[in-house]
């Protein structure tokens, strides 16, 4: 077989893009492969933020936390045009299920583990210019707390990152339909559909990065290899026609206490997100109208006018996390990322189950040394966290 690489990677949304440019950089030869475009699926369709997850102290995450602020910190140094620090507000409540001194610690833990930067405090925001929060509601309104986190486009942004894989040597082929593959010993045989033609290569090893998609590709492998008991989570989105507001909002949802952000989005309102388990085919994930009366009746509750209609849905969207599969409410389910290797020595397929957009690089670094022993050694041509992302 005359095409050969070293690194095959299968999907391009953040993570696939992450591994191309994280293997690219390590010096090898490396080939994606993306069914539809760049960022179709979960990486276009998130709440758009590049944060450390605050809600994630309360389930004990901190590991997870400190991850996700060191690479807040990292991203906004790599790309300040796609990367943008933005202050956001908690307002709180009479008989919230959250008290002024549970928030107030949580905000101090989250600037502890960012270290305690200039760029990561937090405070509240004096009663006077409670009037200027965007028609909040203030009846039974104790305190309005703020902190920091960022905001990205998240399409542009995992098309950054291909393009800086790109810059490095790695190929993208796309529209790509991933067939199958077959291990044969210390390579893949693998195949693909593209232009009406199936096209083969061989690889040193497969990084299977399809997102809601993964334990497909896991399964078309042969011989087949082991694919965890996982749960699809859909979450919805609503973009609004209220017109955007400098200020960001995290409220707590009054039917279950979930995490909502009211947030800008381009010159609208975007709200969001769901959490709800899917079952079925990944491409036919679409908002239910469930999912839009919660969100809607979330926004009513801070921010519709007694005797206003609410303002008029413009575009809902829905997405799919990837979570280990477990009982309870996917809420309080681990956000870490599952890097499932095929083997234990010299792993030849790595699988990428669940992920969030803000810890891809430092994820695709984590595939990188995981499939080191399985690779040949390169000069390598860049270190990750030194190279700039920009908008094309």
């Amino acid at each position: 077989m005359s095409r050969r690489v070293d690194v095959l990677v299968v999907g391009g949304g953040i993570h696939g893009a992450g591994c191309a440019q994280a293997a690219a950089a390590a010096g090898h030869s490396v080939l994606l492969l993306e069914q539809r475009a760049l960022g179709a699926g979960s990486s276009s369709r998130s709440s758009k933020l590049i944060h450390g997850g605050l809600r994630y102290l309360e389930s004990g995450q901190w590991r997870l936390v400190r991850e996700c602020l060191h690479e807040r910190r990292t991203l906004l140094r790599l790309a300040p045009e796609l990367v943008t620090l933005r202050r956001f507000h908690i307002p709180l409540y009479d008989g919230m299920r959250r008290s002024a001194w549970q928030l107030r610690t949580g905000l101090a833990m989250y600037w502890a583990l960012a270290g305690f930067e200039r760029d990561a405090r937090f405070g509240t925001v004096p009663r006077r210019q409670w009037e200027q929060l965007d028609g909040l509601h203030r009846d039974g309104l104790q305190q309005v707390f703020w902190y920091h986190d960022a905001q990205t486009d998240d399409r542009l942004l995992t098309e950054a990152v291909m393009r800086s894989a790109q810059s490095l040597g790695a190929e993208l082929r796309m529209p790509a339909e991933f067939v199958g593959a077959e291990l044969r010993g210390a390579e893949i045989i693998a195949r693909w559909r593209e232009n009406g033609r199936e096209e083969t290569c061989a690889a040193r090893v497969l990084i299977n990065a399809a997102g809601p998609w993964a334990a497909s590709v896991a399964r078309s492998l042969t011989p087949s290899i082991d694919v965890p008991q996982l749960d699809l989570v859909q979450g919805t989105h609503l973009i609004l026609d209220r017109p955007a507001s400098e200020r960001l909002y995290y409220v707590e949802s009054p039917r279950d206490g979930r995490a909502v952000f009211v947030l800008p989005w381009h010159e609208h309102t975007m709200i969001g997100t769901t959490e709800v388990k899917f079952s079925g085919d990944p491409s036919t994930v679409h908002p239910s109208a469930r999912e839009m009366k919660y969100l809607l009746g979330v926004y009513r509750h801070y921010f519709g006018r007694h005797g206003h209609p609410l303002p008029h849905v413009l575009e809902a969207f829905a997405g799919l996390r990837v979570l280990p599969a477990g009982s309870g409410h996917a809420f309080h389910r681990s956000r870490e990322t599952l890097l499932l290797p095929e083997r234990a020595q010299r792993p030849r397929v790595l699988s990428i189950y669940g992920g969030k957009l803000t810890t891809w690089r430092a994820v695709a670094q984590r595939a990188q040394e995981m499939l080191a022993a399985s690779l040949p050694v390169r000069a390598a041509r860049a270190r990750t966290d030194q190279l700039p992302l920009r908008p094309e």
